[in-house]
């Protein structure tokens, strides 16, 4: 029934009193009583197993029609249903940052009266990538299709897909160099850009004309309708089957069941409380080419999360304290952090695959206006924002594990997210086009550890659940270089009882191109945002990139001599400086480098995980084993752990256990003897804090956080017991 009106119903009355029987009665619209769930268990639970059936088949037919690498090989793409108003019902897998971004940008659109103009028909096509609207940052673009029975709006389909080009300041689609939006790349708001089921012709041109590899963006587009459609009939199917009143209460239980979910999961796993946690971000930009003027050439965020539990199971994040959004590309919106809390908890605790907006709605974000978490300038560039999302939820995750711990629940405590540098790159192609790119096998890096075992290896990031780094020989298609070779990056995992899993270097050859730049970004310089808990380390951080250029390697590969094939474990000379001749150098991240052609080589590592447990009662054994495998060093197992190793008749590493015993009682002693009361250390340190001894980028930090928030002003001071009118000076 194409070009026939939305339900006359009108949907901007029909959100709005939605939202006031859920304030007026604590239930989403008004539902106290799961009527249809009482009445037939059986069928209640098999239409919504269903609906989810129908999103995931949807999503895998949608990879098969996509030609960017980042959803074939990656699977960065997720599809959801929605009630008219624009509230989740059910959602595939992937990335589930965005179910609720999703139902941001649907609400936008009813609250601005899209109903009556463009008007809201059958067969129309709406996207958007702002991230003020409803999205996380600009290469996440998402489609949504009105779903209509009988000429009334039942509901939406909606699909997500990050895309890996967006025609911002640097190639791909994570503009690290964006200090203002107009930088950013294509902005789609809440666009209508197809009519009766097709994109528009106008739509697909602006596209082709604004993106450096158009392909990508415009054949997901397609891919993403055709998951919608393929959705919006199963829906439209399932209410033949089960009639329209039916589906209406049913979809809306539907989510009132996963609100009340949430609450008994939460007061199942978690100890009521507050809980508190912190973290740092911080970039050294200062004389790196590509870097505007704007902002400070270096700076450090600070941010001080409180998790409050009550008694019912609602779970509220407050950052206050945290810094003022800058002039950088890692700002984030409420959408974004809603975002970050919704895939947290499908991870954390909503892990049968059956959550929806009621676990949104089971929580409460504290955004003070002004932060990074929720700016008052809508100008602000949002293009990385992951870059501060992700040490932020790794906060929430490490306070959930918490109240998993004090609850009892250890097999559930896991350190968590992972905050990994992306590369991006641009150019000439192979095929001597222009392209642009963002690499998404960082969607593989290593996770925390957990309270009973080691993290994940090179299989984890926080945006994805299902990480996976693609096959090889996809990325050599799509960009001009070629691999030498991809390895694991020894001590990369942070170091505890349970170690984090470790990252991985790729090393590559660039190959049939005379132009090639090379972006990194998202990833703090020197601060350790990749957290432990329970006495574990953080992972490591300030990863070092290796790039050779005019190298030899072209003649060495003639001569068949043996090549470097990732940079190594010796601290003093890499690999590729032993092998490879032509001019090396090492660059820290962020940065984007001159322009390369072919015969360089250059290596790109990323981030593992934090640790669990004391370094002392790692077992030894397992230790040996990670020697052995390359996982850890002989140097890292003895002095981090304390481990004595030897070699067995073959040459293996073996673990001493005399030896390490005796190691251990030395550095337990050691502790002792510099161990000094709390008292005394927090004396000492407060002189430093009354004199304002920090370095200029933490005292600008603090300073602006006692600037912008008079909680945390006063918590400061009576933590350290300063001068009620104790301020500090920002240079």
């Amino acid at each position: 029934m194409l070009n026939r009106p939305a339900s006359p119903s009108r949907l901007r009355e029909r959100l709005i009193d939605s939202e006031r029987l859920m304030e007026e009665t604590g239930c989403y619209d008004g539902i106290t009583k799961l009527e249809l769930r009482a009445r037939d268990p059986l069928k209640f639970e098999t239409l919504h197993t269903k609906l989810r059936a129908f999103c995931v088949s949807a999503r895998e037919m949608a990879r098969r029609i996509s030609a960017s690498p980042g959803v074939r090989e990656v699977g960065e793409m997720v599809v959801a249903i929605y009630t008219p108003e624009g509230d989740a019902i059910a959602l595939s897998n992937g990335i589930m940052v965005h179910v609720h971004t999703m139902s941001r940008f649907i609400k936008w659109m009813i609250r601005n009266g899209y109903e009556d103009n463009p008007g809201i028909r059958d067969g129309d096509i709406f996207a958007n990538n702002d991230a003020f609207i409803g999205t996380v940052q600009v290469p996440d673009v998402m489609d949504v299709v009105p779903i209509f029975h009988e000429g009334k709006l039942v509901g939406w389909a909606g699909a997500v897909c990050h895309e890996l080009e967006a025609g911002g300041i640097t190639p791909g689609g994570d503009v690290c160099l964006a200090q203002e939006r107009f930088t950013e790349g294509l902005f789609v708001c809440a666009e209508k850009v197809g009519e009766n089921d097709e994109l528009r012709r106008d739509y697909i041109i602006r596209c082709e004309r604004n993106l450096r590899m158009p392909i990508y963006w415009v054949l997901d587009e397609k891919a993403k309708v055709a998951s919608c459609i393929d959705m919006r009939e199963s829906v439209k199917s399932l209410i033949e089957e089960v009639g329209l009143d039916y589906w209406m209460r049913v979809s809306k239980e539907f989510i009132e069941e996963g609100r009340r979910a949430q609450l008994a999961r939460t007061r199942q796993l978690t100890v009521p409380g507050k809980y508190r946690g912190h973290t740092f971000y911080g970039h050294v930009t200062e004389g790196k080419p590509g870097f505007q003027p704007l902002g400070d050439p270096n700076w450090l965020y600070n941010m001080p999360i409180e998790m409050e539990i009550t008694t019912d199971g609602k779970i509220t994040m407050d950052f206050e304290g945290t810094q003022p959004w800058g002039y950088h590309s890692m700002n984030c919106t409420p959408a974004g952090m809603d975002g970050g809390m919704f895939v947290t908890l499908t991870q954390h605790m909503n892990f049968e695959g059956l959550v929806n907006d009621g676990a949104w709605m089971a929580t409460e974000l504290k955004l003070p206006e002004g932060t990074w978490t929720n700016p008052d300038n809508e100008m602000v560039a949002t293009a990385t924002s992951w870059a501060l999302l992700l040490p932020a939820y790794g906060v929430f995750q490490r306070l959930l594990s918490r109240g998993f711990l004090a609850r009892g629940f250890i097999e559930e405590v896991f350190v968590g997210q992972v905050n990994s540098p992306m590369i991006e790159m641009g150019g000439q192609s192979q095929y001597g086009t222009p392209f642009g790119m963002a690499h998404f096998e960082c969607a593989a890096a290593g996770s925390g550890a957990l309270a009973i075992k080691d993290g994940l290896d090179t299989a984890y990031v926080g945006w994805n659940p299902e990480s996976d780094m693609g096959n090889i020989e996809i990325w050599e298609q799509n960009m001009p270089m070629v691999y030498i070779g991809r390895s694991i990056v020894a001590n990369s995992g942070g170091a505890g009882k349970y170690r984090g899993g470790c990252s991985f270097v790729s090393t590559w050859l660039i190959n049939k191109t005379a132009h090639l730049r090379l972006v990194t970004s998202e990833h703090s310089s020197r601060v350790f945002d990749n957290a432990g808990m329970c006495g574990g380390y953080p992972a490591p951080t300030c990863q070092k990139h290796r790039v050779v250029r005019n190298s030899n390697i072209q003649e060495l590969a003639e001569k068949r001599l043996p090549l470097a094939h990732a940079p190594g474990t010796d601290p003093h000379k890499s690999e590729l400086e032993k092998r490879i001749g032509g001019k090396h150098e090492i660059v820290e991240g962020p940065y984007i480098t001159a322009p390369h052609k072919s015969g360089d080589i250059f290596t790109h590592s990323y981030n593992g995980g934090g640790g669990y447990g004391d370094v002392l009662e790692r077992d030894p054994v397992k230790t040996a084993s990670d020697v052995e495998n390359g996982f850890l060093t002989r140097e890292a197992a003895e002095q981090v752990f304390g481990i004595i190793l030897k070699d067995d008749d073959d040459g293996y590493p073996v673990a001493d256990l005399k030896a390490t015993n005796e190691r251990r009682a030395q550095m337990r002693k050691a502790r002792l003897e510099k161990a000094v009361p709390v008292t005394a250390w927090i004396a000492a340190e407060r002189k430093r804090v009354a004199d304002q001894d920090f370095a200029p980028e933490v005292r600008k930090m603090y300073a602006s956080a006692m600037k912008l928030s008079p909680r945390f002003a006063r918590e400061f001071r009576d933590f350290w017991q300063l001068d009620p009118q104790f301020t500090l000076a920002a240079e």
